[in-house]
């Protein structure tokens, strides 16, 4: 037994050291396959002698039971925010500020840092061991994601101590974040499988880190720099320059564009030099930061309520571009919300081409006053969501005239109101027919009901042909409805006839989620399904009293469902599709665990099942399925016109089987 102990940590010691090399130093010393070897020999001998798991070890990155919810944590010492610095004068007056809190001492260095546009968290340790990973939250308060960070293999489970012993306590503050390329293939990966795309990196790194199956975030690309300390006890640092130090030496990555300071003069140089770099660097920044250095210089400026006196953000100047507005339209959304938005002579602003940008509402129109032919100043705000920053007035066409949003809706002629105490402009006409369009292609869309071949095409063709105008018009569709549409061939015709009839048996969340009650996405139709218990007499009946005391459930989203029941041409639409046939079912698929640590791709066309079907399978049988093929993938299923991920299987030397082998893998259970 005690060969095989050794065997054991001597396994975890290489593992841990190629990650140290890969991960913090970029100094991988072997290839990929040969560190999936060290690890799969030894995930085999935990399995086999699994007294001798321990927390800590490689192979517990991944595997954690889903969480219902996150539990909150209060951190030992708060997560301030920093005090921003918009321009070269208010880095300057910080230096001042600083100078004078340290009686005028000439002796000030600054630690230098790039700005990371991610998710602050802290990582905690216990005789060098991770025991909990917090988010910032409210600075005060964070929610325990440590299942989740132990997904991201640059932080290390176990602090190295072969240049340094760990401390007693030792509490690590990080941003995750995302890298520019990982980003933008994670983003073809989800439109390639048509789901929603991550506006940005910091909001793809976000919503990683907040599944409450760790499985899901251990598919996406997560980085992290570490940067600062919390409490530490066994340890103590004069300088923020040497806890750096000290970072790399227990194998944490540390951001290499960090760089001390002397004077107020290098740290203007150093925030020019950033933004002037910033597109150029592998990672989204959008500032930089200047700390003192001392800590006991620190200790005497103290801190305020919500900043450090000793730390300061130089904020970046958003990337402006001119552009010309070529038009200006009212778009009609499916809750009757009306939008101006202002149609742009393409533009790339940032390194994305901007054709159009929202204009919010009326009051945000008439305060920059836009109008059509203007020459505008354009930005990305947050470098993500175009907006018209200004006008240049002085290039403004003399034959120019405000704009004001139609009295009528643009798309049925009913009257556009604008509610007392609001902002948006509503039509409040529910036979509208662009509402109407956006109602049903949510209805049908992936995470509704999800007809095969009803698309949104499709959708448009059937609302103005006045075939149908709401949800349950879907299931009384016939073959001559079908077929004398525009491009509509007999073949799919029926083909769409037998989809809508599939559809019909769902699943309670799905349906809920299709109704497009305002403010229910798919997470939370999941939750109602589970207390409601997929019971649709009792959520119409429900009270606004029930629905706050649901987990996750508030008083917008209670009130949201209540005006939705409330509403008795709803409460008639959803009666139809039932009597149309309209059933909920529950997962019938075997639930065991014989795809435990088991990773499937899906590929190609599926005969028998639906991806989101053989996707069900897996997960309820303890596997997980992923978007791409890796050396973790431990089978591809590969269906009919399989292309580019049965090419790198095979190049990985992953098993290929067909969906007759994955079938089969289930009923010899």
């Amino acid at each position: 037994m005690q060969e095989v102990k050794n065997k054991i940590l001597e396994l975890r010691e290489k593992i841990n050291d190629h990650n140290y090399n890969y991960y913090v130093v970029d100094n991988p010393v072997i290839s990929d396959i040969e560190y999936d070897t060290l690890l799969r020999e030894l995930d085999q001998l935990e399995k086999q002698y699994p007294d001798l798991i321990s927390p800590d070890s490689p192979t517990q990155r991944v595997g954690a039971t889903p969480l219902s919810s996150f539990k909150s944590f209060e951190h030992s010492i708060p997560m301030l925010s920093l005090e921003n610095a918009m321009n070269n004068e208010e880095l300057i007056a910080y230096y001042k500020r600083t100078k004078k809190g340290l009686n005028g001492n000439a002796n000030i260095k600054f630690v230098a840092e790039p700005k990371l546009d991610g998710i602050g968290v802290e990582l905690i340790y216990e005789d060098g061991v991770l025991v909990r990973g917090l988010t910032r939250g409210d600075g005060v308060t964070g929610e325990d994601i440590t299942q989740n960070l132990k997904t991201i293999r640059a932080i290390p489970l176990t602090l190295r101590t072969d240049k340094r012993d760990s401390p007693k306590l030792l509490e690590v503050r990080g941003e995750v974040f995302m890298m520019k390329s990982e980003f933008q293939n994670l983003n073809k990966s989800r439109e390639k499988k048509e789901e929603p795309l991550f506006a940005n990196p910091r909001n793809a790194a976000a919503g990683s880190l907040r599944q409450l199956d760790s499985s899901i975030t251990a598919e996406r690309p997560l980085s992290i720099y570490c940067y600062e300390a919390g409490n530490i006890i066994g340890e103590s640092f004069s300088s923020h320059k040497d806890f750096l130090e000290a970072l790399l030496e227990w194998g944490f990555p540390v951001n290499n564009e960090i760089s001390l300071t002397d004077d107020v003069d290098q740290i203007i140089a150093y925030h020019k030099d950033l933004e002037e770099r910033r597109n150029s660097l592998p990672y989204e920044i959008d500032g930089t930061v200047f700390k003192v250095n001392d800590i006991n210089q620190r200790n005497i400026l103290g801190s305020r309520s919500r900043s450090p006196r000793w730390a300061i953000a130089g904020k970046f100047k958003a990337i402006q571009v001119t552009s010309i507005v070529t038009d200006i339209v009212a778009s009609i959304g499916r809750t009757g919300a009306i939008t101006p938005v202002a149609k742009l002579e393409p533009v790339n602003v940032g390194g994305v081409m901007v054709t159009n940008a929202t204009l919010h509402n009326q009051d945000e129109v008439d305060r920059k006053d836009i109008r059509v032919g203007d020459t505008v100043w354009v930005q990305r705000a947050g470098d993500v969501i175009p907006e018209v920053v200004k006008v240049v007035s002085e290039k403004r066409p003399s034959n120019t005239t405000r704009y004001r949003l139609p009295i009528e809706c643009p798309s049925c002629n009913g009257d556009i109101i604008r509610p007392d105490g609001e902002s948006v402009a509503r039509c409040f006409n529910l036979s509208c027919s662009a509402q109407t369009k956006g109602r049903i292609k949510h209805f049908i869309s992936k995470g509704g009901l999800d007809i095969d071949g009803f698309g949104e095409k499709l959708v448009d063709q059937l609302v103005e042909k006045e075939l149908i105008n709401t949800y349950d018009n879907i299931f009384t569709l016939s073959f001559d409805d079908l077929v004398n549409l525009e491009r509509m061939a007999e073949k799919s015709a029926h083909n769409i006839l037998d989809s809508i009839e599939n559809s019909k048996k769902t699943t309670f969340a799905r349906f809920i989620y299709a109704l497009g009650i305002r403010n229910v996405g798919s997470h939370l139709s999941k939750v109602l399904e589970s207390h409601f218990n997929s019971d649709l007499n009792k959520f119409q009946k429900t009270t606004y009293e029930e629905l706050e005391s649901i987990n996750e459930v508030g008083p917008i989203v209670a009130e949201a469902i209540i005006r939705f029941w409330s509403d008795q041409s709803n409460v008639l639409i959803v009666s139809k599709c039932m009597e149309n046939g309209v059933e909920f079912i529950k997962d019938s698929y075997p639930v065991n665990d014989i795809f435990d640590n088991l990773s499937f791709v899906f590929t190609g066309s599926l005969e028998k099942l639906k991806r989101n079907d053989a996707k069900n399978i897996v997960e309820l049988n303890g596997g997980r399925v992923s978007s791409s093929v890796s050396k973790n993938t431990s089978f591809l299923v590969a269906g009919s016109s399989a292309g580019s991920k049965l090419k790198k299987a095979q190049e990985l030397g992953v098993k290929v089987i067909t969906e007759f082998d994955f079938l089969k893998m289930i009923e010899n259970e």
